[in-house]
């Protein structure tokens, strides 16, 4: 199907044309001619297929023909996303398809400066994107309103219920004019019980489209698995970086400690790589993915704050450095190659832990992963370990018999500490007095 097939206004044509679509992918073959009929959708599928077109061609359309004469901006349009990397991803495709439909879009996110969002948010503006934390904070504050929202776009739902946001996501929505008053999209990775109980709870008859159900992981990963003790991961992942030339390389790791140690040795042996996780500052974090999509970055080490969202063209390899404990990671974070009908390359290293996630990966996928087995000339165990760090200089400490403040053996003068002498400590056992009567016996 072709964009043109469909009835979308021009304005937005015109945006589809700048960003070089042309054909539609197969989930906005299925969504669109039901959203822009007006209907409500629940979509399913995989990340990197277009279904982020799919719902803003969709929202600009309706906003469009609904024309209103509101002068002082308020929200008309309500994207909701778990992360603060896919809101900003998402306003980046609202700015390049919207840029000819005259709307004022604004993203509501933590992170960045609080004043400067909140002054924005009362000037006005047409569609709001954010993460429910921090809508909430400026809705009780009462800095904008919810009582005019024509178009709903809840994204990656299953990814709201994992990370604890249905609670808010039930305040916002409680808050909005009547379903029926209103369109509703929603998009998952999964259309599981919780995700359609949430849909027929807050949307209008929504009509459920699915792409690829039975086949979890998108078709063009080249997806290698490789079983390896733990103190080999290193010399082996140095092997295939330097074998294959990854240009453009995401390597995952779980936890933050593991995600900095690795950047250490990457740079130690001439990989430039930065690191990205949930407690990084949000500045720096979007610096850093900048600086990854224009190619001056060729390794970028993420924990799983980083799995979904990011729409980054170009990664030719993903490397689960540690496989994920959770199978619908994996899913997503293979999804960062191979976007939009690329090809890509995804690695996976299964140490003594990590292979005991292989079994439910494989069963959530519906898949075996490829199994290779490394020679030994792919291992590079001669290689530069990075400098430990300089111990923290330590206070120097008085002298063993001396207090803290008092003067050295020999010295004139009273202690110059001012602290007070400890007490003598009583001894637990008293020996008795010499001399003294023993006490009586036999009574």
């Amino acid at each position: 199907m072709q964009f043109d097939e469909l009835n979308i206004p021009p304005q937005v044509m015109q945006g589809i044309i700048d960003a070089g679509f042309s054909s539609c992918t197969p989930i906005q073959a299925q969504t669109l001619p039901l959203s822009l009929a007006g209907k409500d959708v629940a979509g399913q599928a995989q990340t990197g297929t277009g279904k982020t077109a799919a719902f803003l061609v969709t929202l600009f359309a309706r906003l469009l023909r609904r024309q209103t004469d509101t002068p002082d901006k308020r929200p008309r349009a309500l994207i909701l996303a778990p992360t603060r990397e896919l809101v900003v991803q998402i306003e980046k495709d609202a700015q390049m398809l919207g840029a000819h439909c005259g709307l004022t879009i604004q993203a509501i996110y933590g992170g960045v400066d609080y004043m400067k969002q909140k002054n924005a948010l009362k000037d006005g503006a047409d569609v709001v994107i954010g993460t429910p934390g921090r809508l909430i904070d400026y809705l009780k504050q009462k800095v904008y309103t919810l009582k005019h929202i024509e178009m709903l776009v809840i994204d990656e739902a299953d990814r709201m219920f994992d990370m604890g946001f249905i609670p808010d996501l039930r305040f916002i929505l409680r808050r909005l004019p009547p379903f029926d008053a209103r369109q509703n999209l929603m998009f998952s990775a999964t259309l599981n019980q919780r995700v359609m109980e949430l849909s027929y709870e807050f949307m209008n008859c929504p009509q459920k489209v699915s792409v690829t159900p039975e086949k979890m992981t998108a078709e063009r990963v080249d997806q290698t698995l490789y079983h390896v003790a733990n103190r080999e991961k290193f010399p082996l992942l140095l092997g295939l970086m330097r074998r294959e030339g990854m240009a453009r390389t995401m390597v995952f790791v779980n936890t933050k400690r593991e995600a900095e140690r690795l950047q250490e040795r990457l740079n130690a042996n001439e990989l430039p790589s930065r690191v990205i996780s949930g407690d990084v500052e949000q500045r720096k974090r979007l610096n850093i993915l900048e600086q990854f999509k224009r190619g001056e970055l060729p390794v970028l080490i993420a924990t799983d704050v980083a799995s979904r969202g990011l729409h980054i063209e170009g990664v030719s390899h993903v490397i689960n450095y540690d496989l994920p404990q959770d199978a619908e990671d994996y899913v997503h974070r293979i999804g960062r190659t191979a976007r939009a009908g690329a090809e890509g390359t995804a690695i996976s290293l299964a140490d003594e832990d990590g292979a005991f996630y292989v079994e439910e990966i494989e069963a959530y996928i519906h898949a075996k992963i490829p199994v290779a087995w490394a020679e030994d000339d792919l291992f590079v165990h001669t290689y530069h370990r990075p400098r430990s760090k300089p111990a923290a200089a330590a206070a120097p400490r008085p002298s063993r018999g001396r207090r803290a403040g008092t003067s050295a053996p020999g010295s004139a003068g009273p202690p110059t500490g001012g602290a007070e002498p400890k007490k003598k400590r009583r001894p637990r056992h008293r020996r008795p007095k010499s001399g003294g009567a023993s006490p009586p016996s036999g009574k």
